[in-house]
């Protein structure tokens, strides 16, 4: 796979909430360390984001004067250097779409579950798309066996027992080992532009649940989940009876959380979804109170005005129009000149946003 520079291809994996916090940095509460910092930053070459480089020291010295204890401070530079070092390796594939691949390390190779774990990755290859796993073996091993060692990132975890990456992925520099659960699981949801997942453990299933959760509550953009069973198996069909009878019959999620997901024994199925989310629809951010979808391509007034009429319960007010770029977008370069559908949407209902997403992709040049 190719190296492409992101330097103007900004990624917000939270939908613009991240674009929309205030850049101007604190301070320590002495003029003269914030002084201090500045320059230090300005000698050293801050660049464009300096005051975020600046508000990054002046919270260390905050911290330094608190009362934070030795396990506290370990914590918290650990962290920060786990996440400059996924963003050290995955910069340079930024423009590369990426689909994480979740499964049981304890799947064997020749199960069912592992040959459609192996056979999907290699199709998402033939696609352009990157494989992301936690490196280990089973389902993981399974999915960068079909991606290729030059097509996979594996994100390892350091557990009190021994824990090796799969031959595909040792010894590549797109392999990492993570300390904490919580920067691994944001560098797998910051990075991919879908998830597949196959049958597992506890560990499946929370990346499951985190997904989906930071979906339905806003905290990071909707992007295509895959369920994926062995042809014939009923992994999936299960977990879904278990929410439907109790998670929607008790009311705690609704009808429109179902299309957050999809449930499929057929690779080629699950391909499909992923491809088809990309064909019009690029990307999404928030702007204030406004909803921006950029678009691969404009679509035609007609399905503007369908889509005024059809989603018309997902304004709150106004109507969806398609327009070039706010000004607001402007440090995305490398997307500024994709059309737009901008609109005020109840962000309350990430489910039908996804069924606006479907709608779109549906619509003929």
């Amino acid at each position: 796979m190719k190296k492409t520079s992101s330097s103007q291809n900004q990624k917000d994996f939270t939908g613009g909430g991240i674009f929309s916090l205030p850049s101007k940095r604190g301070s320590t509460g002495k003029a003269e360390f914030d002084s201090r910092v500045e320059k230090l930053v300005a000698d050293w070459g801050g660049g464009e984001n300096h005051e975020l480089i600046e508000e990054l020291i002046i919270t260390a010295l905050r911290i330094s004067s608190d009362d934070v204890c030795e396990a506290d401070l370990k914590l918290f530079n650990r962290t920060l250097k786990e996440m400059q070092a996924t963003s050290h390796v995955f910069e340079p594939y930024a423009r590369e779409h990426k689909v994480a691949v979740y499964g049981s390390a304890r799947t064997e190779p020749g199960q069912p579950e592992y040959e459609a774990a192996k056979e999907f990755a290699d199709k998402m290859r033939e696609h352009g798309f990157m494989t992301i796993t936690g490196a280990g073996e089973g389902i993981m091993g399974a999915a960068q066996e079909g991606a290729g060692r030059e097509n996979s990132f594996g994100l390892n975890i350091k557990l009190p027992f021994e824990q090796t990456a799969n031959d595909t992925i040792i010894g590549d520099h797109k392999l990492m080992f993570f300390n904490y659960f919580f920067t691994r699981k944001l560098a797998f949801v910051k990075e991919s532009d879908a998830a597949a997942l196959f049958p597992g453990g506890f560990g499946t299933m929370d990346e499951g649940f985190e997904v989906l959760t930071l979906m339905q509550t806003g905290k990071a953009s909707i992007f295509p989940i895959v369920m994926v069973d062995a042809p014939g198996g009923s992994y999936w069909k299960t977990f879904e009876q278990f929410i439907r009878e109790h998670l929607f019959r008790l009311n705690l999620i609704s009808e429109e959380d179902f299309n957050l997901f999809k449930i499929t024994d057929s690779v080629d199925e699950a391909v499909a979804e992923i491809l088809h989310f990309y064909r019009v629809f690029h990307s999404y951010r928030h702007v204030r109170d406004k909803m921006v979808i950029r678009l691969n391509r404009k679509i035609r007034p007609e399905d503007v005005k369908k889509l005024n009429r059809d989603f018309a319960d997902l304004l709150v007010k106004g109507t969806i129009k398609q327009q070039g770029a706010l000004k607001e977008e402007a440090n995305e370069r490398s997307i500024v000149d994709l059309p737009r559908l901008v609109f005020r949407a109840n962000r309350s209902r990430p489910g039908r946003i996804r069924q606006f997403i479907n709608e779109i992709n549906s619509f003929d040049a």
